[in-house]
């Protein structure tokens, strides 16, 4: 059981609600904010830009000092610094310590047989065949284990490339050992991990996105005088773009919601289970208040609104956009004057619709005084701690991979589980990826091979990057498309640098390098083209240093079709081997969506038939929002084809289930009440979930089996009877009580509706409550 809001910490000023960098006004910055919440996109490029330069520093003059070619010293550094700022991103210190200084083992255990073996070239091909596949097999152990596999594959692969003779292996060893050291010395002194201050961050980018989506809701509503370029028929049309911006910023708000609630797991970013509990349940709510205001709006603009109503809804929106929104107090007011103007006009509408505008109106100032209570409070936890704790800790019901919400891939993990589980199959999961890896790998290598033995690992580079993050071949070929694009633009900004500083500049060429990794780590959390092309910018800075200008273009040309061919392959392998079909994916994304309603749903009866029980009904209606966010990912096309190649009837699903989602959140706010119901309401609200259980395992059949067997089971006939049953709500309980059941039947309707896009047969239920 949730407990009511904890009492806040006394403060001595009216703006101390929580820092003035989280709640302040605008600042010119944001945007940086908004466009990477927490700053992690720019914390990997800063992390990248002081491991370099350290590193390969450090590698530079222990290669003077022990006597080692610099370019091999160098290398081996760089190696060190490279994957320590884009393979470890552990947010405390011993978790930091433990990964960094534990890459040169790994790496210097299998160094030395890559120089023992360089005579070989059969035996060097295949030793790296075989490392590939190590790589991706460890991979399902953790990260520390990823880490190992990545480590003795770069040891096999620059073994290889420098022809590292077997004597200096010792000394190597300790460059590497020292440049790890280094490393973190310089992380812990100018990349510091502050989760509490990352979480901090973040809540800023969710309060521009709010003020955002409250300036797009007041430029909807302002009179069509007001707005910009506004004559004629562009009235209509500029209406219709303010409502589209907003929609957008509330699904950028979502997404941002969706990652602070994945982050609050994370070691040491909440100050106790009962803090993140707390934080997430006031996030929660200010989310919703968020989505409310929004949709309201959308409704308003398509009705007749009195001019006075028109301009106070108007100024509550404004404040909500202009003024901090940790300062309550203003924001309560203009929710008060909107609620008052209402009321002063509620018997004075002229017909049903300007009555339903009145009635929009009081429910936005409503919502504007929730999202002051709710965010107050969230701002405040994420600087303080509660003098209350929540009685239930903080259980994670958002997955993150990369910092980022799952999508595909963890669905294609569930699928891969499910087809594996009698027999020699149950291997399949451990396998399947390090088995399209040897097998595209042992097809590109001599192919590449035998167009440049010095550079063949290029396409073991295409294999390794597409089997990476990807789960669908729609993935695999979007990561091909960014990769040639990245490598063609990266090609014409590196070559027109290297031409610029010229032959005989070191240390501009090595800030160029340096540059290009750095910028390419802050964008990949954007878009992958945006690595490629940093990383192509330094690798020419690198070529340049052994490679004649005039021969830069056939270079570049023979990188881009060994990277080409070896995403190519694996893709083809990753189809062909063990298939996990994108129709599966979506099926059993949809399926997930499914089971997180069931769980929402026997979390709503738990919290009304048992008031004591520990029951998370925010945290199961957030499950049901990362499911949506796994169902749109894995209905996401490669390309969206002009004349129906996408599928009208797939469009029409995914708006249906984001509107349940809409309900799901509204249902678990508004149900998190203690109250006492009678007996008799009880057993209905049981039976009513029985009936609306049972249907979702019928739509869960329908997609485990592909056969439309069995039916759904309306049952908001039911609710609705048993809302006319309850007396007129007299108090905020009652209310919300009527209000729970009222989203309960809209969730039930409109996944009926969802039922029958899917091919199932609906019925109403014949039980009586």
């Amino acid at each position: 059981m949730t407990t009511a809001s904890p009492t806040l910490p006394v403060t001595t000023r009216e703006d101390a609600l929580a820092p003035r960098r989280v709640e302040g006004p605008r600042r010119w910055w944001d945007w940086v904010l908004a466009a990477d919440p927490g700053l992690g996109q720019l914390q990997a490029g800063w992390r990248s830009l002081v491991s370099m330069v350290t590193a390969l520093a450090v590698g530079y003059g222990l290669a003077a000092a022990l006597d080692v070619p610099a370019m091999l010293g160098m290398m081996v550094g760089g190696m060190m610094g490279l994957m320590s700022a884009f393979a470890v991103a552990e947010n405390t210190v011993p978790r930091l310590a433990r990964s960094i200084m534990w890459m040169p083992f790994p790496f210097s255990a299998v160094l030395p047989l890559a120089a023992w073996l360089s005579h070989d070239r059969g035996l060097e091909l295949s030793l790296m065949v075989v490392g590939l596949g190590v790589t991706f097999f460890l991979a399902r152990f953790g990260a520390l284990a990823l880490l190992t596999g990545m480590m003795l594959f770069n040891s096999l692969m620059v073994g290889m490339m420098a022809a590292v003779p077997l004597n200096l292996c010792g000394e190597l060893f300790v460059v590497a050992v020292a440049t790890a050291a280094a490393v973190l010395a310089a992380r812990l002194l100018l990349c510091y991990p502050m989760p509490r201050e990352d979480l901090l961050r973040t809540q800023r980018a969710f309060v521009i996105e709010a003020r955002r989506v409250a300036g797009s809701a007041a430029e909807a509503l302002a009179p069509a005088a007001h707005r910009a370029g506004d004559r004629g028929g562009d009235r209509a049309a500029a209406q219709a773009a303010a409502v589209q911006k907003m929609r957008r910023g509330l699904r950028r708000l979502n997404a941002t919601t969706l990652t602070i609630d994945g982050r609050l797991a994370q070691p040491e970013v909440a100050a106790n289970p009962d803090s993140a509990e707390l934080l997430h349940r006031y996030l929660f709510d200010a989310e919703l208040a968020l989505q409310g205001i929004g949709r309201a709006t959308g409704r308003l603009t398509q009705l007749p609104i009195p001019p006075s109503l028109r301009r106070t809804v108007l100024a509550g929106l404004r404040v909500a956009r202009d003024t901090p929104l940790g300062s309550a107090d203003t924001l309560r007011t203009a929710a008060l004057r909107i609620r008052d103007e209402a009321t002063a006009l509620r018997y004075e509408a002229v017909g049903a619709d300007e009555a339903e505008a009145v009635a929009l109106a009081d429910r936005i100032g409503r919502l504007l005084d929730s999202l002051a209570d709710s965010l107050g409070h969230w701002l405040s936890l994420g600087w303080n701690s509660p003098t209350a704790p929540a009685k239930v800790p903080f259980q994670p019901s958002v997955l993150l991979e990369q910092n980022r919400p799952a999508g595909t891939g963890a669905v294609a993990r569930r699928v891969s589980a499910a087809q594996s589980v009698h027999g020699w199959r149950r291997a399949v999961p451990y396998l399947r990826l390090p088995l399209h890896a040897v097998v595209a790998a042992a097809i590109v290598c001599p192919i590449t091979d035998a167009i440049d033995p010095r550079r063949f690992y290029w396409g073991l580079v295409g294999v390794m990057i597409t089997l990476f993050g990807t789960s669908t071949t729609h993935e695999r070929l979007r990561k091909f498309a960014h990769r040639m694009a990245g490598t063609v633009v990266g090609a014409v900004v590196g070559i027109a640098l290297l031409r610029l500083i010229g032959p005989g500049h070191v240390y501009l060429t090595l800030l160029v390098i340096v540059a290009g990794l750095a910028i390419g780590a802050w964008g990949i959390g954007r878009q992958y083209a945006y690595w490629v092309v940093g990383l192509v910018v330094a690798l020419i800075q690198l070529y340049g240093m052994t490679t004649p200008y005039s021969g830069m273009d056939h270079l570049l040309a023979e990188r881009l079709l060994d990277n080409g061919l070896g995403i190519l392959v694996a893709t083809g392998c990753a189809a062909l081997i063990f298939p996990v079909s994108s129709r599966k994916i979506r099926r059993e994304a949809e399926r997930g969506y499914t089971a997180a309603v069931e769980q929402l749903l026997s979390q709503l009866v738990l919290r009304w038939t048992e008031p004591a029980a520990p029951v998370r009904l925010r945290g199961a209606a957030r499950g049901v929002d990362a499911a949506l966010f796994q169902v749109t990912g894995a209905a996401r096309p490669l390309i969206r084809m002009p004349l129906g190649g996408r599928a009208r009837g797939a469009e029409n699903r995914l708006a249906l289930l984001t509107t349940a989602t809409g309900h799901a959140r509204s249902l678990a706010a508004a149900a998190d009440i203690d109250i006492d119901l009678p007996p008799h309401v009880t057993d209905g609200v049981e039976r009513i979930t029985e009936a609306f259980v049972q249907s979702l395992r019928a739509l869960d059949r329908r997609f485990a089996t592909g056969e439309p067997e069995g039916a759904w089971t309306r049952v908001s006939p039911l609710v609705q009877n048993l809302r006319s049953e309850l007396h007129a709500p007299t108090g905020p309980r009652a209310e919300r009580l009527h209000t729970a059941l009222r989203e309960l039947a809209a969730l039930d309707e409109t996944l009926a509706r969802y039922a029958e896009e899917n091919g199932l047969r609906t019925a109403d239920a014949r039980i009586s409550v």
